[in-house]
Parts: C-alpha cells; structure tokens; sequence
C-alpha cells in the first residue's frame, strides 16, 4: 500500500496584539474627538451668529456644530486684578471661556472677595464700573468649574488661570500652548522658550492682539489660544499619546 501524505498547510502564529498605549483617558479623548470630527464632516455649512457673552468687546463667529467638538475642548483666560497690600496679591476679575470654534461659553466680570486696591487696567481692560454688576467670586468659580468637567482645557500659562480659580484641573486634559516646543518651533522660536501669546499669534495666525491702552480682551486671547492650539493639534496629540506622562 503507498504511503498517504497529508498535505497540511498550517496557519502562520498569530501575531499578539500590541498594549495600547497612552493612558485610558487620554485614549479615550482621542476616540471621540475622531467621532466628532466625522460628524462636523457630514454637517451643512452653518451660518454665523453673534455669539455675545457677559463682557465686551464679543465678535461673531462661526456657529459650532451641535454636539461637535467644542463640547470637548474649550480654551479658557482670565484676567486679575490686585488685592491685599500695594494690590500685590492677584485676584479673579474677568473669565472667559471659548469652545473649540470660538463660540463663548462664559464671559463675566467677578468681584473679589478681598477689596480691589489696584485694577491693573492697562492689562487686565478691567475698571471699577465693571464690579457694579460683577458676579461674586464663590458663584463665579462654581459655574466655571462646571463647565470644566471633564473637558480639555487649553490656555497660555495655564496654570495661572487655575491658580485664580482656586482650582486643578487633570494634567491629561490641560494643554498649555506656552509649553510647547512644536509651536515654538513653528513660529522661529527657541524650543524651550516661553514665548507670549501675543508673538506666538504674529508669527503663526498672522493677527495683532492686545494693541491699543484700553487693555486685553480675556475673548480674543481665548480665541487666540484654541487657534493655535488647532496649528499643532494633530501631531500635539500624538506626540501625547506615544509619550505619556505619569499621572
């Protein structure tokens, strides 16, 4: 009897899946972030609208695209005021905040609980008519909190406008566009400089802010940030995700 031979052409091992990597919140971020961004995708092209806001200098804007990403990202700014001896000690008098495409959020003038001895007008644009109908500080910081949960929050030096909330927000959803060496780089800066918002906003979105003596608009430097957090976005993300940082 001849032999039988079996031709048997066995399946290559699978090959194991790779651990994700980045931490679970992060990823997560990331995953809906790209669902929105399908989704702005398929919306019609929206009009524009006066978005308004509690302070002033609001302009109009684009409309941002119902449950897109501006309820994921919001950029925050705020401006101080000084209180204590010599007005020395930096206190909360205007806070605004603006989704991922610029429609504000919140924009209110808030009073101090301390008495305001120097109003540093010439940068903060805040004046003493403006605490007539300015929102306590307790009430102010609660509301803003709230919008906060849970988003990522982006500012320029950050951590100053947390500081004047009283507040820390998660390390994993704060992206601070003075600590980044790939918007410095992009705009001709040293890599590990701090950079202003107002040359970073010359070099790279091509537009003057801060000009003139009446003081900064906490809405225009918001808009400011989340424009240039939008020029790196993409590959700050990555670099995010590939590199994460012990929480």
């Amino acid at each position: 009897m001849s032999d039988l031979i079996l031709n048997v052409h066995a399946a290559p091992p699978a090959r194991p899946r790779a651990p994700p990597r980045g931490n679970r919140r992060h990823r997560r971020f990331l995953r809906r972030r790209r669902a929105e961004r399908r989704s702005a995708r398929r919306q019609p092209e929206l009009p524009r609208a006066d978005t308004g806001g509690g302070g002033e200098g609001s302009s109009p804007v684009l409309a941002a695209p119902p449950g897109g990403a501006a309820d994921a990202a919001v950029a925050i700014d705020c401006e101080m005021v000084g209180t204590g001896p010599g007005g020395r000690r930096s206190a909360l008098a205007r806070c605004s905040i603006v989704g991922y495409g610029g429609d504000v959020l919140y924009d209110r003038y808030v009073r101090p609980a301390a008495p305001v001895v120097d109003f540093r007008t010439r940068w903060s644009g805040v004046r003493r008519h403006h605490m007539a109908r300015a929102v306590p500080f307790a009430a102010a910081r609660k509301e803003i909190l709230r919008i906060l949960a849970g988003k990522l929050v982006v500012g320029h030096a950050v951590y100053n406008d947390f500081k004047a909330l009283k507040y820390f927000h998660p390390q994993a959803l704060t992206r601070d566009t003075s600590k980044m060496p790939l918007l410095n780089r992009k705009g001709g800066f040293p890599e590990n400089a701090t950079v202003s918002l107002k040359r970073l906003a010359k070099e790279l979105l091509h537009k003057d802010i801060q000009v003139g003596k009446s003081g900064h608009s906490s809405v225009e430097d918001a808009r400011t940030t989340m424009e240039l957090y939008k020029v790196v976005e993409v590959e700050w993300e990555q670099h995010l995700l590939l590199t994460p940082k012990q929480e």
